[in-house]
């Protein structure tokens, strides 16, 4: 049965056509994903079943929905279409309990004779609904806070918000992002029990092992159209289109290279690293050795202590315990005790560029300021090392004097990774810096790390949940648990023979998403 029909939908902005003359159809109890890099209008087509455009767009084409026209004028009924947004936090209020924003959400739906009848309505729906998304002990979770809840059930809560009103549709936009292989694999029987419910999902993705595992049906959108779209198995095995060949090839994993085993002096030392939030310690007397020409990954669950254990190198989280030492030097745990020299030496590019870009200075001006303020360069050079470098990058200058909101998340991340490498540091960085691109983007930025890596000789540190990050840049594997280093060692033989059993877990459990066949 078809529950929404788009046809010939184009949404415009300006000159530009953000969707040009889309078409496609949901199945009730089937998974469509919509698969395209970064800019290539899937958002954008699927906001419009919400009846939502961006601003000043002019908008023209049908969009319905369980048989109802729906446009910005005319949005589907409440509850009809669930959206779940990428990030599952930003969709809860911190300040609110679990329990009653989800009573709040299911009083719009129930009607009842009395007082009483609409309360006991109200709370069975609330219940069913916790255990639609997966949370068959929900009820446990009522009067807790967003913040008291794993990232995984912040997600399924977020789920139980739509299934209150009983969708017809749900809107599941990078829901994998950012998560670990083990959260994914949890996320696909969680998707897959939504659709076996009859309710039509819509996947946003940039993860091809995500369309591979679960979806039935394939989008495959560029530069505003659908250039490909079939069932899933024939579009991932046999793609006809060239875009679709490239991004499936951009997809396929390198291995992982074999690399010696270096006896040289470390450049950096961590030894006995314990640090935390509040009372509550996150790494537990971590040690471990950076050197001059490490690629290294460090991979583990969410919440296993990746980024605090990096955030404390940099400077960015005190430590509470233990040293770190650049050289021969000790250095303090606290950013501002650190002197110039020291900032410019370790350098860190967050996951969101965007946010780490001040919105009303040009990008250029941003790039060049890390010259001038940590190597002493004047104006002049400052500039002309910011132009030398994006341009290197492929970022021309013209793109880089833009604001930032002007650029891709591409563009953003390589002037990132400018920024952090004219300060000439000796550790780089990178947290998560690959994790919600499309397969093209992500292909061409690690392109980007073996290239500055090969330039500047600096060491490369990236923290990442995406195994085919690690076999297709890593030349060395960190694995972590529960704060701890629980594995480390050349990347082929980790991957290989994983021992210690959180480490198994991981590989294992990315090993069975990749290896998924197609839904039918």
């Amino acid at each position: 049965m078809t529950v929404v029909h788009v046809r010939n939908l184009t949404v415009a902005v300006g000159d530009h056509e953000m969707v040009s003359g889309v078409s496609f159809t949901l199945a009730a109890g089937e998974v469509t994903a919509l698969v395209g890099e970064s800019g290539s209008g899937k958002t954008t087509a699927a906001l419009a079943l919400l009846g939502d455009h961006p601003t000043r767009a002019r908008v023209s084409g049908q969009v319905e929905v369980a048989g109802v026209a729906v446009d910005s004028d005319h949005p589907p009924r409440p509850g009809l279409v669930g959206y779940l947004p990428q990030h599952p936090a930003a969709a809860l209020n911190p300040v609110r309990r679990i329990g009653p924003v989800l009573h709040e959400i299911a009083r719009r739906h129930v009607r009842a004779d009395t007082r009483a009848n609409r309360r006991r309505l109200v709370r069975a729906r609330v219940l069913e609904a916790l255990r639609r998304a997966q949370l068959p002990d929900g009820e446990r979770l009522l009067r807790r806070y967003p913040h008291q809840l794993s990232g995984g059930q912040q997600q399924r809560v977020v789920l139980a918000h739509e299934l209150v009103g009983q969708p017809r549709v749900v809107v599941a936009d990078e829901p994998t992002t950012g998560q670990d292989a083990v959260t994914r694999g949890r996320l696909i029987e969680e998707l897959r029990a939504v659709a076996a419910q009859g309710i039509a999902v819509l996947l946003l993705t940039h993860d091809l092992d995500l369309v591979r595992a679960l979806a039935h049906q394939v989008l495959v959108m560029n530069a505003g159209g659908i250039v490909e779209s079939g069932p899933a198995r024939e579009v991932l095995s046999a793609p006809r289109h060239g875009y679709t060949k490239r991004l499936i090839a951009a997809h396929s994993e390198p291995a992982a290279e074999e690399v010696a085993v270096e006896v040289g002096r470390p450049l950096l030392t961590v030894r006995g690293m314990t640090a935390g939030h509040g009372r509550v310690d996150t790494l537990h007397g971590v040690s471990l050795d950076i050197r001059a020409d490490d690629r290294l990954a460090v991979v583990g669950r969410s919440g296993s202590g990746k980024t605090t254990l990096a955030r404390c190198i940099a400077g960015l989280h005190p430590h509470r315990t233990g040293e770190i030492r650049l050289a021969d030097a000790v250095l303090p745990p606290r950013l501002r005790r650190r002197s110039r020299d020291q900032l410019a030496r370790i350098q860190y590019v967050f996951q969101d560029a965007r946010a780490s870009f001040n919105e009303f200075v040009p990008v250029l001006d941003q790039i060049a300021r890390t010259a001038e303020r940590l190597r002493g360069a004047s104006g002049a050079q400052a500039r002309a090392r910011a132009v030398e470098g994006m341009a290197r990058l492929g970022v021309p200058e013209s793109d880089a004097r833009r604001l930032p909101g002007s650029l891709s998340g591409g563009e953003l991340q390589r002037a990132a990774l400018v920024r952090a490498s004219l300060s000439d540091p000796d550790v780089l960085i990178c947290d998560e810096i690959t994790s919600g691109l499309d397969a093209l983007t992500q292909a061409d930025l690690l392109d980007v790390l073996r290239q500055l890596h090969r330039d500047t000789d600096c060491a490369l540190v990236v923290i990442t949940h995406d195994l085919g990050v690690v076999t297709g840049l890593a030349n060395r594997v960190l694995i972590m648990h529960d704060g701890e280093i629980v594995e480390q060692g050349p990347a082929t033989g980790v991957l290989a023979s994983p021992t210690h059993p959180a480490a198994v877990e991981l590989v294992e459990a990315a090993t069975r998403i990749a290896t998924r066949s197609p839904a039918t």
